[in-house]
């Protein structure tokens, strides 16, 4: 995940104005989803039944797999509405539902357009205030809706298809404008070869979240995000942990927004307002424009900002072939690059002769490499919303479609864009690339995009870092009421200037975009994509893999009879595909590692750049454009 982030054109998961369903969470039989008393064979089982469903339903051998559009449909998805938070409500859906009745002849008529789209009332329609069904406020008796009828119901409003899932993974990080300067500091062999390292990973990680996905999600026991997986393997404290650095992570995101479209915005001015001023101006449009809770409204101007982005890359690209670098912005950031003028400034007008290298650059130290690798961890990063990506499909196996195709664009697109503006700039390619073109006209272009672009990237993150924290904290700690509510509303309205202004704080005291990206990078995205998956499916393998022949769930009582628990049980299924394990914990303990490495080095850097540049040193107003 880069510096942005787009919002898809199809079913976007992220979309969401229910406080702890941070996607577009499908109509399905609600049960209590993180009730420890569940037990992990009970997970297995209505999983099982589910994917057996859906591939009846939408399978090769169906109705639907007979009316599906061709290859092109489902890898253009903009052809979905997205008036509506759930496309569901067009065409396409529309043949779902009339699938779903011909194969149950049950009848529908009972959810409504206004019970699909708002989450309140679609949880009233399930589950009482005592936890029972009961008579929803329209007075449809529900205790009356079969569960077949919720099932059918549930896969109506599910319809995101893998093509759908390729363009939300590749439109969730909007642009390589950090892998010229990755490659600065890791030259062409090891920028190359990490990046090509990370993406198979990436997509082993991706393959991993699929394979437990599909094992655990049920309709009657539904995955709505990342931290549910980590519950339904360790328990409450997983899913608490997941979720908080998931908020962390959103958060910071914001602040790397703000930051870099301050930095846009003092390139506008030709650097005549304080720096202060220009994260303060792009602050204050985020106080506005986050006031919307559901991002649903976005689906127009998201499809905008992907083509923005396509054409800051095409025009950076055909600037920096025929012009020479920002060398003010380079020397303003990078001031180690040239000779040092009398008064101490970079001396701008007289820099040294473009160069690329094979490895790293001579004089860049260890710590130089290691935040040039991070931004490859950003590149990479899409993990972190990949669960939401699932639960959002009409057929969940089919994932593995977009994930592979979504990889290869990413690994092709970034490293050619990469190497070719390294190539024309060679040690002086700016982070981001757009701001390191000399043209200020064409600068000013790339800059006015970006900060559209960058507007309405921060306001998803920062409409699901709040929905994030208001579901854990202010409802699951404080009982707060849900969001649509007009309580909610009334808590919601102060929390986005508060949550802005303190990603303010955070980015006027470290002005240093690489670095603090690379923090980033290390210590949020690194773990959802590299760190997480492995060690969730070791404890997976270790409880599905040791369930003996013998030991049977019965759907009546809920309750599996075990042979054994605890340890003994742990070791004996991580015994079966020991060499998988082990090779799954070397990988864990490599990311544990590198994600230490990039921290320290994100750190350090920032820690030398405070004492030696002034133009990185915080509530300052010199900019770091020069």
């Amino acid at each position: 995940m880069a510096v942005n982030a787009g919002i898809g054109m199809a079913a976007d998961p992220r979309l969401s104005i229910e406080a702890d369903v941070v996607g577009s969470y499908p109509n399905r039989v609600l049960r209590t989803l993180h009730d420890p008393n569940v037990t992990f064979e009970e997970y297995l089982h209505y999983a099982k039944i589910s994917r057996a469903d859906e591939d009846r339903v939408y399978g090769p051998s169906s109705e639907y797999a007979a009316k599906k559009p061709g290859v092109v449909g489902r890898l253009v998805p903009g052809t979905q509405s997205m008036l509506g938070r759930f496309p569901g409500l067009n065409k396409e859906t529309k043949q779902d539902v009339s699938i779903a009745q011909s194969e149950h002849g049950t009848q529908l008529q009972h959810f409504d357009k206004e019970t699909l789209e708002n989450p309140e009332l679609r949880r009233k329609s399930l589950v009482s205030p005592n936890g029972e069904t009961g008579r929803h406020s329209s007075g449809v008796d529900t205790s009356m809706i079969s569960e077949q009828e919720w099932l059918s119901a549930s896969r109506a409003a599910r319809t995101a298809t893998w093509g759908a899932v390729f363009y939300l993974i590749t439109t969730d990080i909007l642009g390589p404008f950090s892998v010229p300067w990755a490659m600065t500091q890791l030259g062409w062999g090891p920028g190359v070869s990490l990046y090509t390292i990370f993406g198979v990973l990436a997509a082993y990680s991706g393959w991993q979240l699929w394979k437990m996905f599909l094992a655990l999600d049920s309709d009657r026991y539904p995955m709505k995000n990342y931290g549910d997986i980590a519950f339904r393997i360790y328990g409450n404290w997983a899913r608490y942990f997941v979720n908080v650095l998931q908020s962390l992570q959103f958060f910071l995101n914001v602040g790397l927004l703000i930051l870099s479209n301050g930095q846009s915005i003092s390139q506008l001015s030709k650097s005549h307002l304080c720096f202060i001023v220009c994260l303060l101006v792009f602050m204050i449009a985020g106080f506005i424009v986050g006031q919307i809770r559901t991002l649903a409204k976005f689906g127009w101007l998201a499809n905008i900002s992907v083509w923005m982005n396509i054409f800051i890359i095409i025009a950076t690209m055909g600037i920096v072939a025929h012009s020479q670098p920002n060398y003010v912005a380079s020397g303003a950031s990078y001031p180690d690059l040239f000779n040092t003028l009398p008064n101490g400034d970079p001396d701008t007008d007289h820099p040294a002769p473009i160069m690329t290298t094979a490895g790293s650059a001579p004089g860049l130290a260890f710590t130089d490499n290691v935040n040039g690798l991070m931004q490859a961890v950003f590149s990479y990063g899409g993990a972190t919303l990949f669960t939401e990506l699932m639960a959002e499909m009409r057929r969940p196996w089919d994932f593995w479609k977009g994930l592979i195709c979504a990889d290869l664009l990413i690994f092709c697109c970034y490293l050619f864009f990469g190497c070719f503006v390294y190539g024309y700039q060679g040690q002086y390619a700016f982070n981001p690339a757009y701001q390191g073109i000399d043209p200020y006209g064409w600068q000013t272009v790339g800059n006015v995009f970006g900060v559209i672009t960058g507007l309405i990237a921060a306001c998803l993150y920062g409409n699901i870092g709040i929905k994030v924290l208001y579901a854990n904290i202010g409802r699951d700690l404080f009982n707060w009421p849900v969001l649509e509510s007009r309580k909610g509303k009334l808590i919601f309205i102060p929390f986005v200037p508060i949550y802005w202004a303190l990603a303010f704080v955070v980015t006027v005291s470290i002005p240093q975009f690489s670095n603090f990206s690379a923090l980033v990078g290390a210590a949020c995205i690194l773990q959802f994509t590299y760190t997480f998956p492995p060690i969730l499916l070791l404890g997976f393998k270790a409880q599905h893999d040791s369930i003996l022949p013998e030991e049977k769930f019965d759907p009546q009582t809920g309750r599996v009879e075990r042979v054994d628990n605890g340890m003994k049980r742990w070791i004996r299924g991580l015994r079966k595909d020991a060499l998988v394990n082990l090779w799954d914990l070397v990988y864990f303990l490599g990311a544990v590692v590198t994600a230490i490495l990039g921290m320290y080095s994100a750190i350090k850097s920032m820690a030398v750049n405070y004492n030696s540049n002034p133009n990185l040193t915080g509530w300052g107003c010199n900019s770091p454009t020069g």
